[in-house]
Order: structure tokens, then sequence, then C-alpha cells
């Protein structure tokens, strides 16, 4: 597409990628009060996370084909529409079965609204799919940023119940500019017959792809890695206090928006494989340093100094790695991200027991856990053919 895409597009589509953080992270700190008023234990609220991320990625693989058959828009629509319902409904349940009934529903519906995002950044940027992945990505990443403070202040002007009136605010307020702004693509050619599992046959079979797919699936491992470990390592382990931990995780999230700041930049002239290549090159670094750092017990600063290119390069090598996925399917882009989201939803289910199975109380087995999966990249990488490096940096297939 040779006209440049309009930049509220972008900021729409990465407000509908945004109801997942959100979702995820306002209501973290209501969980103790949650606990109390619903009659139950915290562990069993904590249970809603992961329902939510387990349903999450079961409704990306059933709602990745229909979006690839029956348009996006339509898809967006009803996800928007399924998520505001069921976020007004968790702000109503007085029974923790009720809660965790619902937020499967929750899930289940905001999976198939940010399931399409990627198949229209494709189709709008075309052979610069990964800029624009970045723009995505970059205002997205304000979400889990800005979600735990406001999850906090509504927490202390209200009740827990009003955090998910606000998300059913915004999710409304998505669903409003939807329907006004978001593009129809409709499939190529005549609809046919859908067959889900013909969509993930296509995608699996090409070969140029699997590199890239295991790719972004490791670098989802060692970002879970960081998300699971990095309270236990900054507030247990150093003990800093609340306020300095938020700061801490706030800068790591300025790093991610900063490296896709700089890969929206430079990635139309270097190409989405050399940017993931430079990227690995600095997770290798810093990710073996902060296994070194950790090994000695150095102090606070070597970790969060460690910590922050490696976060940066991680959303470098996962934002280029799954654009070069989208380009070589432009017919099964949703099949693709249904992939895609999917693999990182469950090899980041991982990251908790591997986390406890190793566990030594030092931040060594959280270092060493993510140094593998960059050095899982490294190998996935060295898996492309030469032959198909240059193709893959400069055509869609």
């Amino acid at each position: 597409m040779s006209n440049k895409p309009a930049g509220w597009i972008i900021i729409l589509l990465a407000a509908v990628v945004a109801t997942t953080p959100l979702a995820i992270d306002m209501y973290l700190p209501a969980m103790p009060i949650m606990a109390q008023q619903l009659n139950t234990s915290i562990g069993m609220v904590q249970q809603s996370l992961s329902i939510f991320l387990a349903f999450f990625g079961i409704s990306m693989l059933i709602c990745g084909p229909l979006a690839d058959n029956f348009g996006r828009r339509p898809l967006a629509i009803f996800g928007l529409t399924g998520f505001v319902l069921a976020s007004i409904a968790l702000s109503l349940v007085s029974t923790i079965e009720w809660f965790l009934f619902w937020r499967a529903i929750q899930a289940l519906c905001g999976a198939a609204a940010t399931v399409v995002v990627p198949g229209i950044v494709r189709h709008i940027y075309q052979e610069h799919t990964a800029k624009g992945m970045s723009y995505v990505s970059m205002i997205m990443m304000l979400a889990p940023l800005l979600a735990p403070a406001i999850g906090s202040g509504v927490l202390w002007l209200a009740n827990w119940q009003m955090i998910f009136v606000t998300l059913a605010v915004y999710g409304l307020l998505i669903l409003l500019l939807s329907w006004r702004y978001l593009p129809e693509i409709k499939p190529a050619g005549t609809p046919q017959k859908l067959a889900f599992f013909a969509g993930y046959k296509v995608v699996f079979s090409r070969v140029s792809a699997r590199p890239d797919i295991a790719t972004s699936m490791f670098a989802s491992f060692s970002f879970f890695c960081f998300l699971t470990a990095v309270p236990f390592v900054y507030i247990k382990f150093f003990g800093v206090d609340e306020q300095l931990f938020s700061l801490l995780f706030g800068f790591n999230v300025l790093m991610l928006m900063l490296a896709n700041l700089i890969n929206s930049r430079l990635v139309t002239r270097l190409g989405p494989q050399r940017m993931l290549r430079a990227g690995l090159a600095v997770a290798i670094v810093s990710a073996s340093a902060l296994t070194l750092f950790n090994f000695w017990q150095f102090e606070l600063v070597y970790t969060v100094l460690s910590i922050a290119p490696l976060m940066a390069s991680l959303s470098l090598i996962a934002t280029n790695a799954d654009a070069m996925i989208l380009m070589k399917f432009p017919d099964n882009s949703g099949t693709a991200t249904a992939v895609i989201g999917t693999l990182r939803f469950g090899i980041g289910a991982l990251a908790g027991p591997l986390l406890a199975l190793f566990y030594n109380g030092t931040p060594l087995p959280f270092s060493l856990l993510m140094l593998a999966g960059v050095l899982c990249i490294a190998v996935s990488q060295l898996w492309h053919k030469p032959a198909e490096l240059p193709a893959t940096a400069a055509s869609p297939d």
C-alpha cells in the first residue's frame, strides 16, 4: 500500500489490543479485598488470571480461522461487545464461582477482538508490516504501564467492582470507535467452507515460517519468566518497596516502548530480519550479563541495568518475528496470529512451574531460564536456510 496509513487507525488497533493487558493488570491491586468480600482465598482469586490466559489462548485458536473466513471487522465488533457485557457481569458477581465463569467469557471475547489486529496491520502496511506492528506495540505498552496505577486509583476512590465497570466503559468506547472507523478487510476471493485444520495445516506446513514461529515462542518464554519472577527478585530478594518496584517495572515497560520506536524508524530501511538479528545480539549479551551478575550476587543496580536492554531486545525480536510470519500468510493471517498467540501463552505457562522447580532463594534460576530462552532463539534463527534470509527481509513470501 503506497498511501501512508492514518495514524488514528493504528491508535485504534492498539487500543483494541490494550483490552487484554488492562483486563489482566487492573484488578491485581484489588485481589486481597476481593478474596475477603467473595468469601474465598487469595489463591482462588489468583486462579482467575490463569483461567483468563487459558481461555484467551483457546479463543485465539477458534477465532483465528473465523477471521480469515468471515472478515475481521465483524469478529472485532462481536468480541468487544462480549467483553463489555462480561465486564459488567464481573462487577455484579457475589461468588467466586461466577467471577471465574465471567472471567473465562471475558477472555474468550477479548481474544476474538484482538486476534484480528495483526491481519489488519498486515493489510495496511503490506511489506512494512514490522513497522506497523512496532507502532501498535509501542502504543499498546501504555496499558500495562498504567493499568496497576489505574486499578489502585479506582480502588482508592470506590471499590473493586468499579474496576470492572471502568473496563466496561473503556471497552464500550473502543467498541463505538471500532463500529465507526475500523476498516473491513474481506477475505480474498469467494468465501469457502470453514475448515479450521486446513488453515493450521497451511501455517505449519510452511517450512520457512517455522524458525520465526519458534523465535516468537521462545521470546515469549523469556518475557513470561520476567513477569513471573520480577516481584520476587525486586521485592523479596533485593528488598525494594512497592513504590520503587512500580518505578522499576515502569522503566522496563518504557524500554519496550523505546525498542518499538527504534524499530519503527529503522525496519523499513534495514528489514525485519536484520533488526531481529540486532535484537538477538543485544539479548545474548544482556542475558549473559544478568546471569553472571546474579551468580556473583552483585547489587540491585546491575540486575536493573542488564534486564532493561534484555527486555528491549526481546521486544525487537518478537515484533519482527511476528511480522515476518504474517507476511508469509496474507490469506491466513488470522490463523497465523492464533498460532503465535497460543504458542506464546502456552510456553509462557511453563515459566511459573519451571521457576518453582529450580527455586533456590536467589535470582539465579530466573536469570538462567531467561538466558536459556535467548539461546533457544539463537538456535531457531540458525534453522533459517541461508538462501531464505534475503527473501525474508525483502518480500512478504
